[in-house]
């Protein structure tokens, strides 16, 4: 479990191919806290550390999270958002984010907006993920609010702080983001399906 408050933004310095899955290394300054076995969230995706040397630690994604995030787009000395998982007792100051990204979407334009940031995107409607005005989304495993709701888009406002401490200032339009929706919304979503 998670909040989508990231607390660093780590570096993929390895990426090697094995069969279906993908062995990932990624450098991090909270590397030595780290233990095997551990659930980090890598830009929304959560992943179990596998292996840990000095600054640097492994984890490994299938060919289902391959498919359904942005990590087959993955590159060496790309930046990605990494979260622990959270102490049962902790402040709750994202949302509840269950580092399962449901899909991906493109970013369809970006603005700086008078000392903040605007990011819009569009993601595919066969899924029949919803957003609503002021819910809740992860974008890359960011917790933010849904401004301007559309069918299948919508668009978030991003602090300097935001922006400055997460991979959202190397975002630009034509880039693939990992989406996860608010799992409450998701809840009630399925209950009005079955109805």
């Amino acid at each position: 479990m998670f909040t989508g408050i990231i607390e660093e933004v780590g570096e993929i310095t390895t990426l090697h191919k094995e069969e279906e899955n993908l062995h990932i290394k990624v450098k991090a300054k909270f590397t030595p806290e780290l233990k095997i076995d551990q659930s980090i969230a890598h830009n929304g995706v959560c992943l179990t550390v596998i292996s840990i040397e000095e600054d640097t630690y492994s984890v490994t994604a299938i060919k289902e999270t391959l498919e359904k995030t942005n990590f087959g787009n993955l590159k060496k000395g790309n930046l990605v958002n990494l979260e622990r998982g959270m102490k049962l007792g902790d402040r709750l100051d994202g949302h509840i984010v269950q580092g399962h990204v449901d899909q991906t979407a493109i970013c369809i334009k970006t603005e700086e907006a008078g000392g903040s940031w605007n990011f819009s995107f569009e993601y595919d409607p066969a899924m029949q993920n919803i957003t609503i005005e002021k819910g809740s989304i992860t974008i890359n495993g960011v917790s933010l609010t849904v401004v301007n709701s559309g069918k299948n888009s919508f668009s978030v406002s991003i602090i300097p702080y935001t922006y400055n401490h997460t991979n959202f200032h190397n975002l630009k339009e034509g880039d693939i983001v990992n989406l996860e929706f608010d799992v409450i919304g998701k809840y009630v979503k399925r209950i009005n399906d079955l109805r």
